[in-house]
């Protein structure tokens, strides 16, 4: 899919008036109606919207599994109605390709991978995008154009909030500089991908067996010799930290926890999804910030 796929997608007219919008009440300027795979999306596009849209996520619950998540009919009737949908892209939130294949939207589509414009390495894409800092920005600054042309008597507004999202974002990336230009070089170890772009950013090695974070990332089993290898960065304190997804924590991502604990390596949670009660900005300063403590500051 293109990054921008411009289809006959409505705008956002008076109150009630056509899919797409809805009015915040009964005498209130109609919202865009707005549709994220996932409530990091989502509130990235609500930053830059603001008042002016309606955001539904499909995916807000931590527990949830983008990957295998299966749509329902409200999420599909969501689709219908929506003005401008957010995907992920890159196979992480395949069931928005499957709603969309269906034809129940016409509404332009903002892929966050083609737009980031990250690529594979290696012959395998990393699709947790939305941790690459310059690339969320880019999906920021995609989403204020397609509402600026979904609404352009509010096109200040969203270009205005891309540009103070834009200038937050790249605060947090000065701190992730400042980290590398402490800690450059560093290793670490994974569980599976998820964190890579911010660890990368921070110019920190990471150094976990590929079959380890591939065996994780894809749900099945780590063969014992790799498992063996991978504890060992832990008990021969070959890595300062453990960045690790508590979304997915299993037998074996458990027993890494544990073997850093044991050893007196710092463990660094994060997840795939935005937690309760925090923003995009607040949350990925509080995963910037806990790497730091990790590393000694």
């Amino acid at each position: 899919m293109s990054a921008v796929a411009a289809c006959s997608g409505s705008s956002g007219g008076s109150a009630g008036s056509s899919a797409g919008s809805a009015s915040a009440d009964s005498s209130g300027p109609a919202q865009i109606l707005v549709v994220a795979s996932t409530n990091v999306w989502g509130d990235v596009v609500e930053q830059v919207g603001g008042d002016h849209v309606q955001v539904t996520s499909v995916i807000s619950d931590p527990g949830a599994d983008p990957h295998a998540y299966q749509a329902n009919a409200q999420n599909q009737l969501a689709l219908s109605k929506a003005a401008l949908v957010v995907e992920n892209g890159g196979g992480y939130d395949d069931f928005m390709q499957t709603m969309l294949a269906s034809g129940s939207s016409g509404a332009p589509v903002i892929n966050a991978v083609t737009v980031s414009g990250l690529t594979a390495a290696d012959g395998e894409l990393n699709e947790h995008v939305w941790y690459d800092l310059p690339g969320t920005t880019k999906v920021a600054d995609a989403a204020a154009e397609q509402l600026a042309a979904l609404d352009p008597g509010d096109a200040a507004d969203y270009r205005a909030n891309a540009a103070a999202f834009d200038k937050a974002v790249a605060a947090l990336s000065a701190q992730v500089q400042t980290i590398k230009a402490a800690h450059g070089g560093t290793p670490v170890a994974i569980t599976e991908p998820v964190p890579l772009y911010l660890i990368e950013a921070a110019g920190l090695v990471n150094v976990t067996p590929e079959q380890f974070s591939s065996a994780i990332e894809n749900e099945t089993d780590v063969p014992a010799a790799v498992m063996d290898q991978t504890l060992k960065l832990f008990t021969d304190k070959q890595v300062a930290a453990l960045v690790y997804n508590e979304q997915t924590s299993g037998p074996q991502t458990q027993a890494l926890v544990d073997a850093a604990k044991a050893n007196g390596i710092p463990v660094v949670p994060v997840t795939e999804i935005l937690p309760d009660g925090q923003d995009y900005l607040t949350w990925m300063q509080s995963n910037i910030q806990a790497l730091s403590r990790a590393l000694g500051g």
